[in-house]
């Protein structure tokens, strides 16, 4: 179940995905652009700032645990973990066996 915090954010986006659509629906429509194909571009741009907007909220909720050895591209992303399960993967992150070229050649 989402927390209020993060009602409230969606609901947010969603507001201003659909502000932002009807100010260019607005501008369309003083030039004479027929009204199925207005509301298809509005349609179109509320999906799309949405989107924008949604992946913006999940990035800024989202903690990446990497490995600090040089050369090792091994990374956790955790979303709306707690301070405990953030901390084990962070363990994790750092014990993980790591790539070598002496591993890879076998």
């Amino acid at each position: 179940m989402k927390n209020p915090r993060q009602r409230a954010l969606t609901a947010g986006a969603v507001a201003v995905s659909t502000a932002l659509a009807i100010a260019i629906g607005v501008r369309l429509a003083s030039y004479g652009v027929p009204a199925v194909l207005l509301l298809a571009c509005c349609l179109s741009c509320t999906a799309a700032f949405s989107s924008l907007l949604f992946r913006i909220i999940a990035a800024a909720a989202t903690t990446t645990h990497r490995c600090t050895r040089p050369g090792c591209d091994f990374q956790v992303r955790l979303t709306h973990g707690s301070a405990a399960e953030s901390r084990r993967w962070q363990e994790i992150a750092a014990t993980h066996p790591h790539r070598t070229q002496e591993t890879e050649a076998l």
